[in-house]
């Protein structure tokens, strides 16, 4: 079996060699295409052993999306799991909705944009550390020119944890496109890694939140920035709480 790399193959090199020094070899190309289908089949599976027993609040989805073309998914980084899961499922259902998500320009990240494009995602490469300034330009125009609804974990993959950091006020004041706060609870699950990512056992019960949306005002000054940064806490935080008495907890 051959391996040729295409153009769109040395277009990502050049990004990854721009921002790592690094390019992708032929060995790890070929490795990385077997690998994103088998990954991306074991999440589905781990998905399907699980219940999705409600879903608080998914009229604001509907609502939402009725409104406006695009809007910013948020939910902390450690409920990535089944809020990002949720997402690409109700792109089946409502049609105007196209998830996106930010990986980073390296070459480790190509293997997590493989399974996203697999997973019917629309990627935005790019580092909310690295490459801050241009990541944030890309989100815009995911909102605004390709009708993308880019997810964003306010405290970033590094944390601190559960702190709200600015970037999704200032791109929904950009945009003109709201903030959209989300949630889920598993009956079991471990907590693992710096945010206590919530990673669910097989056959446990999930419920989802899902707030209400937020717009930001154009003109906004750095103490209207902080508070909503605090507004939006609480509705993360309050996001939570529902999914877990929807579970009975």
């Amino acid at each position: 079996m051959t391996d040729t790399p295409s153009a769109g193959d040395a277009l990502r090199n050049s990004i990854y060699k721009r921002y790592t020094g690094r390019r992708m070899g032929p060995a790890r190309r070929l490795l990385y295409r077997f690998a994103a289908p088998l990954i991306l089949g074991i999440a589905r599976l781990w998905w399907s052993s699980c219940r999705v027993v409600a879903v608080v609040g998914e009229e604001n989805l509907e609502q939402t999306l009725a409104r406006w073309p695009s809007f910013l998914p948020c939910y902390w980084h450690q409920h990535t799991l089944f809020c990002a899961q949720y997402l690409l499922r109700q792109q089946r259902r409502l049609p105007g909705l196209k998830v996106g998500f930010l990986i980073s320009p390296s070459v480790d990240g190509e293997l997590g944009a493989m399974i996203l494009r697999r997973a019917q995602a629309h990627v935005i490469r790019g580092s909310s550390s690295r490459t801050g300034a241009l990541a944030l330009k890309e989100y815009y125009h995911a909102l605004t020119r390709d009708a993308v609804s880019p997810v964003v974990s306010p405290d970033g993959p590094r944390g601190p944890r559960w702190q709200f950091k600015p970037g999704a006020v200032l791109l929904a004041q950009m945009s003109g496109r709201p903030i959209l706060p989300m949630a889920y609870a598993a009956s079991r699950a471990s907590f693992i890694h710096w945010d206590r990512f919530v990673l669910p056992w097989p056959f446990a019960r999930i419920a989802i939140a899902i707030g209400a949306p937020r717009t930001v005002p154009r003109v906004l000054d750095a103490a209207g920035v902080e508070a909503l940064q605090r507004e939006m806490t609480e509705a993360l935080r309050a996001a939570f709480v529902a999914a877990r008495a929807a579970l009975g907890e």
